[in-house]
């Protein structure tokens, strides 16, 4: 099988990783950055390139996009899917988890346990949307954001509205979230892949920093869910309709808080916390998924990759 992964860092952990677990299981893998991607579209339909020469076909794709180059990125993944080339995680779904918003607005539909959260458009809204979350000290992060930018604790609600203030004159949608005191520094990551948890572990973040993303300091440690942290994390991957994802948990007196879910999460704090085979899990389940794609035109072939249906705006789904 011919896997892309859509990476501009052929040399970072997970993508080297998923790129070894690729070949050791005799499929050919390719690392393929998303930025060298062009797009035509004409009265015959999308036309795909990469490096100005028809993009290579493929039978499977893993996306590792970053945030900044979500819009093209899930461009470039839905054009594959339209050749019925079979991603990991869909264009749909990705968008959909890259968006914070977004993603809280369907796991709230779904009845999963959301922190409570607020999106603001003018430092007016601000007073207001602090109170409906129960007061400072607040969360005030970007809609899309990892790793942990664009993620900061307000104490007042001044500070709140300096950040918000900040934010929207760089044209950023922001939400204000309110803070579970009980899970101050600490988070559960939960890896899904397929319908099962593959590993999961505690991060706590080092000395008065909040967060607890690994790229932040954040120590881990492995930890056995429980029945309901284990179902929260299903569901909410379920809810997004993804295959493979790291779902983030506060864990508190009301039980577990989905806070988000990583469509494309990193995979070295949780091998290396775990031991487990995770990468070799996600190219296993493109596998298992059944039925092969739609068959591609000889490798030969030099006419650029053309999509079957219409490729639709460059933007992401909603």
């Amino acid at each position: 099988m011919r896997i892309g992964i859509l990476s501009r860092a052929p040399r970072c952990y997970s993508t080297s990783r998923l790129r070894r677990a690729a070949t050791s299981r005799g499929h050919r893998a390719r690392v393929l950055d998303v930025l060298q991607f062009a797009i035509c579209l004409d009265q015959g339909g999308a036309h795909l390139y990469y490096r100005n020469k028809p993009a290579p076909r493929l039978d499977a794709i893993i996306p590792r996009v970053g945030t900044g180059m979500t819009s093209f990125g899930t461009a470039v993944m839905r054009h594959y899917e339209s050749l019925g080339v079979r991603c990991v995680n869909s264009a749909k779904a990705f968008a959909n988890a890259r968006d914070k918003l977004r993603a809280l607005q369907i796991l709230a539909g779904h009845g999963l346990a959301v922190p409570h959260t607020e999106c603001v458009r003018s430092v007016t809204q601000v007073e207001s949307a602090v109170a409906r979350v129960g007061g400072p000290p607040v969360v005030v992060k970007l809609i899309e954001g990892a790793q942990g930018v664009g993620v900061m604790l307000a104490q007042t609600v001044e500070e709140a509205a300096t950040l918000v203030a900040a934010f929207r004159t760089a044209r950023q949608d922001v939400l204000i979230q309110e803070f579970v005191h009980d899970s101050r520094g600490r988070d559960i990551r939960a890896l899904v892949v397929g319908d099962k948890v593959m590993a999961a572990m505690r991060r706590l973040a080092r000395g008065s920093e909040f967060r607890c993303n690994v790229h932040r300091g954040a120590y881990t440690e492995p930890v056995v869910l429980d029945r309901l942290y284990e179902k929260a994390a299903l569901e909410a991957t379920q809810a997004l309709e993804l295959r493979v994802a790291g779902a983030d948990l506060l864990e508190t007196p009301r039980g577990p808080l989905v806070t988000e879910v990583n469509a494309s999460p990193g995979l070295e704090g949780i091998e290396k916390t775990v031991g487990a085979d995770v990468a070799g899990a996600i190219v296993d389940e493109l596998l298992r998924e059944g039925g092969r794609a739609t068959p591609p035109s000889a490798e030969g072939s030099r006419r650029p990759v053309r999509g079957r249906e219409p490729l639709g705006p460059i933007t992401p789904s909603a």
